[in-house]
């Protein structure tokens, strides 16, 4: 094993079980195949250049970044509600979770016909979701309020993962990754989400007067402990995964959420969750939908490994939304 301008280069045989490995993987996150090598030439939402494209190639930041969204969504009662008492969520939460993927592959990733059809797909959902909190308040899947959390929720997870478990990400990424999912969040119907972090942390302290805790939250996790979430080989890296995700939450709303020591990653899980996110965004994986989204372009499949002497360099001054 080498490394080339960033790349991990691994012996043939080897290679190719990481990447059977890896489309094993992403089958079960997505639950279905998709061709995103197709149609040729037909550009995403998102420029291959963003940060997004850079982040979401990274199944470990993928993974964790998904949970955490999904237990910032639990917390607000409202989408916490809309979630559990119209979709499948308790019964089928993995598969639920393999579609929130594919959704955010798409998003990014996808053919831009293709994306913005299954976001009109989405939002016409949205529109048939209704109903009271077991609190008694009213809700509306279409509350911008409550789609502004929800896009704010997921650009969070899926970048506090990345720049927590496998690089760290400098200010000007962090609010370029805001930026260019503007457009996106606006065909959601989210047209008040973070447009930067300060927004995103303007936003986080308007919440904190709204997350509470809930016995859904434990259950959620106890059901993600037991679904077989990833391929058999890698199952034993499901649990730290999971801890990963709760980490990262902002320390007061872990607290709120009544998300004790259990939930701690221990020091040699810590370095096994980093060293696995490393490997995964230094290694080219052929089958992945970042991947086959570059050939689509006509890049290389390596366009989105290479790290420039800029990347590389020693990041200073930096912090997470944990600090």
């Amino acid at each position: 094993m080498f490394r080339n301008s960033g790349i991990i280069s691994l012996p043939r045989p080897l290679e190719r079980r990481v990447d059977t490995l890896a489309q094993s993987f992403m089958r079960q996150r997505l639950g279905s195949q998709m061709d995103f090598s197709t149609p040729e030439g037909e550009p995403a939402l998102l420029p291959p250049n963003s940060v997004s494209w850079r982040i979401f190639k990274n199944p470990v930041a993928l993974f964790i970044g998904g949970v955490t969204a999904v237990l910032l969504e639990l917390a607000e009662p409202r989408v916490r509600d809309a979630i559990w008492q119209h979709s499948s969520f308790r019964s089928l939460a993995l598969r639920r979770l393999q579609r929130t993927g594919l959704a955010a592959l798409v998003t990014v990733y996808g053919p831009r016909s293709k994306a913005k059809a299954m976001i009109e797909d989405v939002v016409r959902m949205h529109g048939r979701v209704s109903g009271r909190t077991s609190e008694g308040e009213p809700y509306h899947a279409t509350d911008p309020e409550l789609l502004d959390w929800v896009q704010a929720t997921a650009e969070f997870g899926f970048m506090e993962a990345y720049h927590v478990y496998v690089h760290r990400l400098h200010f000007f990424e962090r609010d370029a990754m805001f930026a260019e999912a503007r457009p996106v969040a606006l065909l959601y119907g989210a047209v008040g989400a973070p447009t930067s972090q300060a927004e995103l942390y303007a936003l986080f302290d308007v919440m904190r007067q709204r997350l509470v805790a809930s016995p859904i939250v434990s259950e959620f996790l106890e059901i993600m402990e037991e679904v077989p979430a990833l391929p058999g080989v890698a199952r034993p890296l499901q649990r730290p995964l999971l801890k990963a995700a709760v980490e990262i939450l902002p320390q007061w709303v872990r607290k709120r959420l009544e998300l004790g020591d259990r939930w701690t990653l221990k020091p040699w899980e810590r370095a096994v969750v980093k060293t696995t996110g490393a490997i995964c965004d230094s290694t080219v994986l052929h089958s992945s939908p970042a991947v086959q989204s570059c050939r689509r372009l006509g890049l290389s499949e390596s366009y989105l490994y290479r790290r420039t002497a800029s990347e590389n360099l020693h990041r200073t001054g930096q912090c997470s939304f944990l600090d």
